[in-house]
């Protein structure tokens, strides 16, 4: 049985909205047509033809007709040393705020290496039963030899918990004791050089059919200033199919509710200075958090822009790296006499209180959520449409539906989505189509979200950089600010654009209007981006932005409409 292709009221075009007239969101109709039936089957793991293809065949280009499914990708249970809950209670409530496909990430550690992952897999197949509606897979999270964290993960198969298992005992940094990533430090080269290594060990898997598929991510970035430019290019250079993107904006993001966790607490536990592994070229303010998102990703011609300006694909998330959920009453369960996590390789369960515990994280689904296009439903389309850059973020459900379509106005056709090129001509005519379905019931804080402005960020594609440290993509800004206040419903934003001598890149980004002002490389860039709030004063729900992946468009001088 194969993952069964979407019907045509899937159609963005048709139900742009994910919600149909009656209110049914586009995932209880994937429901009702039965889709979910194939999602668990041998064999439904195949990647779509169109996904790996895409519109490259064709100028101006025809990608497919998508449905979105909403994920997490950074979710912790209690096979990780620092974490609470159980799968169940996690999955259950990803089904609750509407989660389609959830990652589970348990620190590596020694514990988790000896013991954890086997057990760990038990439990992931008792929650794929008990949650037969959502994708459930197991991953890992990886701690970069020099670096930060990344999650790995790949979809159900007779080898998912060998793969995690070989590649954590040989390239994990914490295991090894390969973490010194300092200026000039003496094993700072080779523990560089391992982690290549080991995204180039997770693509071979891949390519001899070890697995079906492996996907990475870089989480919170800069969090710890330890993630230096060069090494997230070295990273994506190893394995582009393999090494996609990084989090966008990292879990967490309920530390610095007012009164909760401290007077210095930063949304993200951003709350960290440069240290000796920092790279000593980010600014001191890099290592906070803007409007929730990560400085890399917030700073308008900024690190993502300065990798996408290389015109290379690099995609976005958002999480919940769950941990702590705030206001919850669960607390860690006592360890048996003789037993720590070291020879158990899980925590003991938690036990309910009637007293909020320590936390600053939401429940996976709960705040932020991971938008991927598919064109069917299962656990390969959903990594097909992640590496294919299919991928819009939102907190807060700031948005019921994303649909952006990028089409040149002499040819008629859907032309290219997120994470897509079209091929055009120096001065063709084109136009971005933005189709935006506002929020159309309350959020799980009983908020009804208002979309207040949509941006369009434009920046030049210059090719490789030569300085592969280079932070800042000076020819990207905001070239349109849409103010769309009151606007409810679905409508769509039409943005002319022309191509002129350069290739370039278009990205969206939005939010509810509550905190902003001039971006990080000033008003001439950014007149009116997320910025920093005081420690401590940081209410998520009151300052809630979208994101979304690029679109390239590649210029051409001439073309025959051979289309290579």
């Amino acid at each position: 049985m194969t993952e069964q292709q979407l019907p045509a009221w899937a159609d963005p075009a048709v139900s742009p909205a994910g919600l149909d007239a009656q209110g049914v969101s586009r995932r209880q109709l994937l429901h009702r047509a039965g889709l979910f039936s194939a999602a668990f089957a041998a064999g439904s793991l195949a990647t779509p033809a169109s996904a790996a293809s895409g519109s490259r065949q064709h100028l101006g280009g025809h990608d497919p007709r998508l449905a979105y499914l909403v994920g997490d990708h950074h979710i912790h249970t209690v096979y990780s040393h620092d974490a609470k809950y159980t799968f169940s209670q996690l999955a259950a409530a990803g089904e609750k705020f509407g989660l389609d496909w959830m990652v589970f990430t348990e620190h590596s550690n020694f514990g988790h290496a000896q013991f954890g992952a086997p057990l760990e897999h038990a439990e992931i197949l008792k929650a794929r039963k008990e949650n037969p509606r959502q994708l459930i897979f197991q991953g890992l999270e990886w701690y970069i030899p020099g670096a930060e964290h990344c999650t790995v993960f790949s979809p159900p198969g007779p080898n998912e918990v060998d793969l995690l298992t070989k590649f954590e005992s040989a390239y994990d940094g914490k295991l090894l004791g390969y973490t010194d990533g300092s200026a000039g430090g003496a094993n700072t080269a080779r523990n560089e050089a391992h982690a290549v290594k080991g995204i180039q060990w997770l693509a071979e898997q891949r390519r001899t059919g070890y697995v079906d598929d492996v996907l990475v991510l870089a989480n919170h970035p800069m969090r710890l200033g330890i993630d230096s430019p060069h090494e997230m290019r070295n990273w994506r250079d190893a394995a582009p199919e393999i090494m996609i993107g990084m989090e966008g904006a990292p879990g967490a993001q309920g530390a610095a509710i007012p009164g909760w966790r401290g007077p210095n607490s930063i949304r993200g536990e951003y709350e960290n200075k440069p240290s000796a592994q920092s790279w000593q070229g980010y600014p001191a303010d890099s290592y906070q958090t803007y409007g929730g998102f990560d400085w890399a990703t917030a700073t308008v011609g900024g690190l993502w822009d300065s990798m996408l300006a290389e015109g290379r694909l690099f995609s976005i998330t958002t999480n919940s790296d769950a941990h702590r959920i705030v206001f919850d009453t669960w607390k860690n369960g006592d360890w048996p006499a003789g037993r720590n996590f070291d020879n158990t390789g899980k925590l003991p369960d938690p036990v309910n209180t009637t007293t909020p515990q320590p936390g600053s994280d939401f429940w996976p689904g709960q705040f932020s959520r991971t938008h991927v296009g598919v064109t069917r439903f299962g656990y390969g389309a959903v990594m097909a449409g992640m590496r294919a850059g299919r991928v819009w973020v939102d907190h807060g459900h700031l948005l019921d539906g994303l649909e952006v379509r990028l089409t040149r106005d002499s040819a008629p056709g859907r032309g290219v989505t997120l994470g897509g090129r079209i091929r055009v001509r120096k001065g063709e005519k084109l136009t971005l189509n933005i189709t935006v379905t506002s929020a159309s019931r309350l959020n799980p804080q009983g908020i009804l979200p208002e979309l207040a402005h949509v941006d369009v960020i434009q920046g030049a594609v210059r090719g490789p950089v030569a300085d592969r440290d280079t932070w800042k993509a000076p020819d990207t800004k905001v070239v349109k600010s849409q103010d769309v206040t009151g606007r409810t419903g679905t409508y769509t934003l039409r943005v002319p654009l022309t191509a002129g001598d350069e290739s370039f890149y278009v990205r969206l980004r939005g939010s509810d209007g509550n905190r902003n002002g001039a971006g990080y490389l000033g008003a001439a860039i950014d007149p009116h981006g997320p910025i920093t709030h005081q420690p401590g004063n940081g209410d998520p729900w009151a300052d809630t932005w979208f994101y979304s992946n690029p679109v390239f468009v590649d210029v051409v001088g001439h073309d025959h409409g051979h289309g290579h």
